[in-house]
């Protein structure tokens, strides 16, 4: 099982708790990992993704630990410590201003 942790907005949304589980077949990639999340809770369709382009949107950002997967590729493999549950694949709504 992959944790992944939400931004209060989308959790607002779909009526979830800040940490999810979800099961990826296969590898664990940021695409597998949000196919699965968007399988299990349909109403994040289009809320972390583009559904047709299936690009992250402008405002969120992935980490794993302290490390940002914002801009890594989708079928990159996630590490060893989201695999076996250690850490969350984390999806954190980014703030912009002036």
């Amino acid at each position: 099982m992959i944790r992944v942790v939400l931004p209060v907005h989308l959790r607002t949304l779909a009526g979830l708790p800040r940490e999810v589980t979800v099961e990826v077949a296969g590898a664990v990639t940021p695409r597998t990992v949000l196919d699965a999340l968007e399988a299990g809770y349909p109403v994040l369709r289009g809320t972390i993704r583009d559904q047709v382009t299936k690009q992250r949107r402008p405002f969120l950002r992935f980490y794993v630990g302290e490390d940002d997967w914002s801009l890594e590729s989708p079928d990159a493999p996630l590490p060893d410590v989201v695999t076996t549950g250690r850490e969350p694949f984390v999806v954190i709504g980014a703030m912009a201003g002036g």
